[in-house]
């Protein structure tokens, strides 16, 4: 579903610059991957450079979707799309219509438009693609996370957590490829982040999606079991590879 090779992003220019590579990534339909290091070794600049809100100075391949010899996880999914084709010639409505349909954020501080409900937030990304504001999985998603009775409130009226959990549901309503989570269990009790675990572990499986999240929650990953990819600082560079 998501396979990248040799994908290098910088922060900064000349002696400050930091460069964060990615050599090899891989991660099939219906799988979650956990993304850790320590504060500040470029794990947000990699899930934006993964989430093309950042252009990459060099990459080999970046394809989203099903391979050659994969079938679509999902009825109406296009095969894989050459994203690094799109990046190298600087496509950005190619690149957007990407971001919008088959993406899917979940941002540390939520996001939430203020001006909106709570069922207005998390409909807004399937009415912006034309799609039905009705949704089993979203119906699923808020039953799991007892947003029931938020759902006619404002952000302004909710808790930090409560924000978090509908930011969640936002982020799969529009039933994306890729779900991209910065740390999305930071703001959430004990209980609430493993209730959240659980509810995308469930979704990304159901829904054939390929997840990436990164996470400070040791213990938490653990207890999944997800695999890792890991930070390793060198001088001028973080690289990412597989962790045990």
């Amino acid at each position: 579903m998501l396979d990248i090779k040799n994908l290098l992003v910088r922060r900064g220019e000349g002696a400050l610059a930091h460069h964060v590579r990615l050599p090899h990534l891989h991660v099939r339909a219906g799988e979650i991957l956990a993304i850790t290091g320590e504060s500040g070794s470029g794990k947000s600049t990699l899930l934006e450079a993964i989430g093309l809100l950042l252009a990459p100075v060099e990459l080999e391949r970046f394809q989203l979707g099903p391979g050659r010899q994969e079938p679509p996880a999902r009825t109406g999914v296009l095969p894989a799309q050459d994203i690094a084709r799109l990046l190298a010639s600087d496509d950005q409505p190619a690149l957007a219509a990407v971001r919008s349909q088959h993406l899917g954020f979940i941002l540390q501080s939520g996001g939430l438009l203020p001006f909106l409900s709570v069922r207005d937030n998390i409909s807004l990304p399937r009415r912006l693609l034309g799609m039905s504001t009705h949704s089993a999985h979203i119906d699923h998603a808020v039953e799991v996370l007892r947003l029931q009775g938020l759902l006619d409130k404002r952000p302004q009226a909710l808790s930090i957590g409560e924000r978090q959990r509908v930011a969640c549901v936002r982020a799969i309503a529009h039933e994306p490829l890729l779900l991209l989570a910065d740390e999305p269990t930071a703001a959430l009790d004990p209980h609430s982040a493993r209730r959240l675990f659980e509810l995308l572990l469930s979704l990304v499986s159901s829904m054939g999606l390929s997840a990436l999240v990164v996470s400070h929650d040791w213990a938490l990953l653990k207890d999944f079991g997800l695999p890792r990819l890991g930070a390793v600082s060198r001088q001028g560079e973080t690289l990412f590879e597989p962790m045990d």
